[in-house]
């Protein structure tokens, strides 16, 4: 009964059009629960629902961008023009040039090591080692790994640590935070998705992107370069390869792209 419930709840009729499995699913969910309370008070004395499990919703791809548009936002987030804001904004404050280089920094960091935002705005000045290349992070449940960080990184990390931070610095109280805001406080959250915003605003990018985007992007990239599955497990911070392996679904669909524009025979 409760699986002909659901079935007409994916199939829909001429009162209710189909749900989504994701829909159905949350209405299973209530239904098996009411089934489980009722048993439990003594109210019935089987429950219909117990051998029907919520449909599967499709696993959803994360979204990279290509590499010409994290290009394109990098070199935007490194332009002093286009940061001068309004009066009493973090740009105004603190100076165009200055958030500049850790705006540029703090992107090319992002990308370049993939990252976790909170991972990134949680780093102090010396758990990043220019010049091994080489930074340690700390991911969910404080599982600490050591992430090799790129030449472009390391040159925007540099260029912001000599020119930028200290005029930051100056306007705190002093804090081993690495990336700082305006006041001289470590960077929240928040204010790095706006840092990351504005740059793709400015790169002319109008898709929906957020921190986590570079870190698909990261992964995506590297899987399409040849790298392999466990070392972009080991270098993300995934317990388990399996969550790593939906980045080589991305990869797949692009191969499968390449191929039927390219191959004489794929259509």
């Amino acid at each position: 009964m409760i699986g002909d419930f659901l079935m007409r709840l994916r199939e829909g009729d001429a009162d209710h059009p189909p749900l989504t499995a994701s829909s159905a699913g949350r209405t299973v969910v209530a239904v098996r629960g009411f089934h489980k309370f009722c048993l439990r008070e003594g109210l019935t004395v089987v429950d219909p629902a117990a051998a029907v499990k919520p449909p599967t919703p499709p696993q959803r791809l994360p979204k990279a961008l290509s590499v010409d548009e994290v290009t394109r936002i990098l070199a935007a987030a490194a332009g002093v023009e286009g940061n001068v804001s309004a009066p009493g904004s973090e740009t105004a404050s603190a100076g165009p040039a200055v958030l500049a280089t850790r705006d540029a920094a703090l992107l090319e960091f992002l990308y370049g090591t993939g990252a976790r935002i909170s991972e990134a705005v949680g780093l102090d000045v010396d758990e990043v080692d220019l010049e091994a290349g080489a930074v340690l992070l700390r991911g969910k449940g404080s599982k600490e790994r050591v992430v090799p960080v790129g030449s472009y990184a390391r040159d925007a990390l540099s260029a912001y640590q000599v020119r930028g931070r200290p005029e930051l610095v100056r306007r705190g109280r002093g804090t081993p935070a690495l990336f700082l805001n305006a006041r001289g406080g470590r960077l929240s959250r928040q204010s790095a998705w706006t840092v990351l915003r504005r740059a793709a605003a400015r790169a002319g990018i109008a898709k929906e992107i957020s921190p986590h985007t570079l870190r698909h992007s990261f992964a995506t990239h590297l899987l399409d370069g040849g790298a392999d599955v466990r070392v972009v497990q080991e270098l993300l911070g995934h317990a388990s390869v399996t969550t790593t392996q939906v980045y080589t679904l991305v990869t797949v669909d692009k191969l499968r792209e390449v191929y039927a524009t390219s191959h004489p025979r794929a259509l």
